[in-house]
This record gives C-alpha cells, sequence and structure tokens, in this order.
C-alpha cells in the first residue's frame, strides 16, 4: 500500500511540476512573472479520487468539478481528442444545430451596402438578426469550458487536443496547463461591425482576472480551419470564424506563458481589455513570454495594453502584420528574440497608443536589429496623425521612451539564451504539444 501511494505522489509531481521554491529539471520548473506571488503547483497534492484521465467533453466537464469540490487539488489528463462541440449523443453539433433556418447568405444581404443593417430590407432580415444571437449563444453554453482554481489540466502522450473548445479561466488561480493542442473554436455566428472586420466571439483559451497561471507546451492552432478557406463576404474580406488564441484581460496577473506554439491565426494574443479599462488592468497584466514558437501569426504576439509585459528568446517565423504590438500604457521589455522572416524588421513593432518599449538583443534574419528605433518611429508617426485627427490623449505628446520603469532581472530570476541559433534550436526541439 505504501508503495502504491508514493507511485502516485511521484506521477502527480510530474504532471503538475514542483513548487517554485523547489528545485527540478528546466522544463518542470515554472519561471517568470507566474513563480511570484506564490507561485504556480496546479494540483499538486490532489486526492487519488482527484487525479483523473478523460476521454470526452462529458468526463472533461465532470472531473473539472471534482466531484463537488471544483476549486479543491485536482489533476485533469486529457487522453486523445475532445470535442467542444459534441453532443450528449456524440454527435457533432454544427451551425443547423444550434440555429436551424440561420444562413449567412442571408444575413450577409441585410446589410445596406454593407454598413448599415436593416430588419426590413428582407423579410428574413429580423429572423436572422435573432438566429444569429440565439444561435452564437447556444453555441457558447455548448463549447464553453470552465477550469476552476487548483488545477492541473495536461495531455497524455504526444495527441492530446481539444477541438472547438472555448477553454475559460475566470475569476480563478493557481493553474496549469500543459501538453495540449487547442484547436481554435470555429463561430459559426460571427458578425460584420459595419465597418471593415469580421468579429468572432470564441477564444481557445480565455484568461479574465486569472491569477498564477502556468501555460506551457501546448499548441495553438487555427487547425482544420484557417480562415483563408472561409469564404469571402462583406468588405471583400474573409468571413472571420476565429477570435484569438489565447486572451487576458480584467486584472490578470502573474502568468507565464512558456515553450508553446501559436501558429496560423490572425489575432493570437490579446493583453488587456480595452484602452478606457484602465481602472480594471492598471498595475496589472504581469506577465511572461519565453521560449514560445510564434509560426504564421499575423499579428498580437502579443499585443498589450497596461501590462508589464517580458518577451524573451521567442522565435517568429512567417510574415506578419506586426509582431508586438504597442498599446497604451504598456511596458514591454524585450529581450534575445529571433524574428525571421522576409520584409521589413518595421513589421515587427506597431504603435496602438503606446510610449515605452525597450529591446535589447534581438534578431532579424540573423542579424541584430534596433527595435528601439522601429518603436519610436512607429509611435512618431501614430501620435503625428492621432494629433492631426484631433486626438488629445496624453500618450500623443508624452514622447517616447526606453525606460517602460521595470527590469524582469528585479523581480525574479531567468538565464536568456544570447545567440539567436541556440534560441532557434531550443525553441524548435522543444515547444508545442508532445514533446
Amino acid at each position: 500500500m505504501k508503495r502504491t501511494v508514493g507511485l502516485l505522489l511521484a506521477v502527480v509531481v510530474v504532471l503538475a511540476g514542483p513548487a517554485p521554491a523547489q528545485a527540478g529539471a528546466r522544463d518542470r520548473q515554472v519561471g517568470g512573472w507566474a513563480s511570484l506571488n506564490g507561485g504556480v503547483t496546479g494540483g499538486l497534492g490532489a486526492p487519488p479520487e482527484s487525479v483523473t484521465v478523460v476521454r470526452d467533453r462529458a468526463g472533461l466537464i465532470a472531473a473539472l468539478k471534482n466531484n463537488g469540490n471544483p476549486t479543491g487539488p485536482k489533476i485533469v489528463q486529457v487522453a486523445g481528442t475532445i470535442e467542444g462541440n459534441q453532443a450528449a449523443d456524440g454527435r457533432l453539433l454544427g451551425e443547423q444545430d444550434y440555429a436551424p433556418g440561420y444562413d449567412l447568405q442571408q444575413y450577409m444581404s441585410c446589410w445596406v451596402d454593407g454598413k448599415v443593417w436593416s430588419d426590413s430590407a428582407y423579410p428574413y432580415c429580423k429572423t436572422m438578426r435573432q438566429l444569429r444571437q440565439s444561435g452564437s449563444n447556444a453555441q457558447k453554453a455548448q463549447i464553453q469550458i470552465e477550469v476552476p482554481g487548483n488545477t492541473t489540466l495536461v495531455g497524455l502522450g504526444r495527441h492530446a487536443r481539444l477541438n472547438g473548445v472555448y477553454l475559460s479561466i475566470r475569476a480563478s488561480s493557481n493553474i496549469i496547463v500543459r501538453n495540449l493542442t487547442l484547436e481554435a473554436p470555429v463561430d459559426h455566428f460571427t458578425s460584420w461591425d459595419g465597418e471593415s472586420a469580421w468579429n468572432a466571439r470564441f477564444d481557445a483559451l480565455s484568461v479574465v482576472t486569472g491569477f498564477n497561471l502556468w501555460i506551457d507546451r501546448c499548441t495553438f492552432t487555427d487547425g482544420r480551419y484557417p480562415d483563408s478557406s472561409a469564404p469571402i463576404g462583406l468588405g471583400g474580406k474573409h468571413v472571420q470564424h476565429h477570435d484569438g488564441l489565447l486572451d487576458i484581460e480584467d486584472g490578470s496577473d502573474f502568468v507565464t506563458v512558456s515553450r508553446s506554439v501559436f501558429e496560423n491565426h490572425d489575432k493570437s494574443l490579446l493583453i488587456g481589455s480595452g484602452d478606457s479599462r484602465a481602472e480594471r488592468d492598471r498595475g496589472h497584466l504581469r506577465i511572461t513570454f519565453h521560449h514560445n514558437l510564434f509560426r504564421n501569426s499575423l499579428q498580437r504576439s502579443p499585443r498589450v495594453r497596461f501590462g508589464q509585459v517580458h518577451v524573451y528568446n521567442n522565435v517568429y517565423e512567417g510574415t506578419p502584420q506586426y509582431f508586438l504590438g504597442l498599446g497604451i500604457e504598456s511596458k514591454i521589455y524585450s529581450e534575445y528574440n529571433v524574428f525571421r522572416y522576409r520584409g521589413s524588421p518595421d513589421l515587427i513593432v506597431e504603435n496602438y497608443k503606446g510610449n515605452t518599449f525597450r529591446d535589447h538583443g534581438s534578431w532579424h534574419n540573423g542579424r541584430r536589429v534596433d527595435l528601439n528605433v522601429i518603436a519610436e518611429r512607429e509611435y512618431l508617426a501614430a501620435s503625428a496623425a492621432a494629433i492631426a485627427a484631433g486626438d488629445t490623449g496624453e500618450w500623443t505628446t508624452a514622447g517616447f521612451r526606453t525606460e517602460v520603469g521595470w527590469a524582469p532581472s528585479s523581480v525574479y530570476a531567468y538565464r536568456p539564451l544570447r545567440s539567436a541559433a541556440a534560441v532557434t534550436a531550443l525553441v524548435r526541439r522543444e515547444a508545442g504539444a508532445g514533446r
């Protein structure tokens, strides 16, 4: 009996990772911002009845409820593929299951000149509007799965997947998500904004007021359903069925995202709730991204508002709209990142009302690149355009600074690799699910 318990505890430690204060192998040790404020242990210490292997949606939901004690320590191990759209009878639900009679072409036809919605443009327009909303709510109720605190959610082996699951962390803390491929949900009821954009509703993983989270060795992707394969719709654009891969908002704090892959997606990582949400986000959103691979991530890798975000030893491949988005009051500290793509290094940084940024040691196509100069140039262009348009925001006249008000080395220990070849080799070897 003692031997059995000992073996079980050993399995728990391997899956959950040791407490931050413990020494351990590099791939088992959480670092970065998540190591502070008490660190992350996930389901460490879970009793035997709270260590569960799950193979379908119903099993995943039941395991996270943890026998009526959802916030107790638990380790949930995903075996194989779990489908978010799987009904109780095993069927995979689609658009017509959620909203019988909904038709995207009819929905688009009710936008007069593609700009103004009209319930009376055609007899079916009011119905399409109502069906789009009710269908969206029904799909959300089906695919959203909340992860409560004190959880390790880990994939078993090389092929553990969550397909079409809207994984959600809300007002919870001490969570590890590890070794999973998360294929972003397809929003069957995406909406047009009347101007220039399609807006989908569901992320692969959404964090709202989450604390002390470690996301490690995961793969985030559009997978089988890239937006590039969607039909052309209003605005001459592909009907975009995906929102973010990973969004972190509403005062979330002490988060580390490590050795993960973000691939084949448009708007990958959004940090912060909105320009007007300073009361929620200012002083929070302390996040570390390290040793991740961004492959064909078109933008937001990440885009940051308000947060103190450390971005180091990541590899970026595939020509973007931009990679690093400097939003209002953002304080990004970038180090030794590798950017590999054909095109100008100016595409690395984009300005969204941010006036502070610091980079050291990064490379573009094997050569050192001064991202601080690029960031300042982007700021000056953005502020001039804003002033010309009548924007009187403080950011427009604050001036650009490379002093972001904090340094990672002053808050936690880390050792960045200082060779582009070494960074690339480690990320290629270790990033992503199944590694």
